[in-house]
């Protein structure tokens, strides 16, 4: 079993305008609800993709029973532990007409000691017969940045870690078998820019140096990067039309788990990961992802060996 747990999910509303224009009224060609945030996404993902798999997240208030109602149609496995703060509501903005993708991010309300100590048992519970565990999102206020590295303490299954700055660098204390944040986010964990293709080349061979055993960063549209102790790889989505690029990191990370959980070696997960993304982007609501669709995808991702 796949366990994707985060604590900074949300309620998404997508809405798609045929043009924006800003400063002015703007009636939304259409307008959809879902579950999202980076656990969510990935909880949703996998499931679509046919994985054994089960979402722990912190929810609450009237979003978070709206997340637990469309887990329940959507019949996704999952174990949620509740807290006084409701979930976030984000919105994404879609411009037709520009192709303009805006994400307007409300941050996560802060949480108790009580409630972070909820978080971890049900964590636990899951993760002890977990095959393979994925750790995302940020942390909510007054969490403190050991809390990722505390949750690994008695995790034995390979880990993923989708998350970012100093809770990143405080979990590497621990084994981890892969670390996936963007480029943005690793650039500002380390605190130095990235731009070049040889600081950023440097920078995930630092986090393999500090226990990572593939680091893999995703760069938006552009070319994927992955490292290991055997060398560095340049990653070429194929071309797509896209829809909505929300969630896409999000279902690399989840591409990536599910292929390694069947068994395929980390280049070929990360081309599943990296056509995970993809399709995703190809589509409206994050994460509903076609298995099939995804495994063709992957046969036109192309690699390079750089390094």
């Amino acid at each position: 079993m796949i366990v994707a747990a985060g604590l900074t999910p949300a309620w998404q509303q997508i809405m798609r305008f045929d043009r924006l224009h800003p400063g002015q009224v703007n009636r939304a060609r259409e307008v959809h609800w879902c579950a999202s945030g980076k656990v969510l996404n990935v909880g949703v993902a996998l499931a679509h993709l046919g994985a054994e798999c089960e979402t722990v997240a912190l929810v609450g208030g009237s979003t978070g029973e709206h997340i637990e109602h469309e887990f329940q149609s959507l019949g996704i496995r999952r174990k949620w532990a509740w807290t006084h703060w409701a979930t976030r509501t984000c919105t994404t903005i879609l411009d037709v007409e520009n192709g303009r993708v805006t994400e307007l991010v409300e941050n996560a309300g802060p949480v108790t000691h009580a409630e972070l100590d909820s978080f971890a048992a049900t964590f636990h519970e899951s993760a002890v017969s977990a095959q393979l565990v994925v750790l995302t999102g940020s942390l909510p206020a007054r969490a403190p940045n050991s809390y990722f590295r505390d949750l690994l303490a008695n995790v034995t299954a390979p880990t993923i870690l989708d998350i970012r700055g100093p809770e990143l660098m405080e979990a590497l204390d621990r084994p981890v078998f892969a670390v996936k944040p963007n480029r943005e986010e690793l650039a500002a964990t380390l605190g130095r820019d990235l731009s070049s293709d040889q600081a950023l080349q440097a920078a995930m061979r630092e986090l393999n140096a500090r226990g990572a055993e593939w680091a893999i960063v995703t760069d938006g549209p552009r070319p994927a990067w992955a490292s290991s102790a055997g060398g560095i790889y340049r990653f070429f989505p194929p071309q797509i039309e896209l829809c909505n690029p929300i969630g896409s990191g999000d279902c690399l990370a989840a591409g990536f788990a599910w292929a390694t959980a069947t068994g395929q070696e980390p280049l070929a997960a990360i081309r599943c990961g990296v056509a995970a993304a993809a399709e995703n982007a190809r589509q409206l609501l994050p994460g509903r992802l076609d298995p099939d669709a995804v495994l063709r995808c992957a046969e036109e991702v192309k690699f390079e060996r750089v390094g």
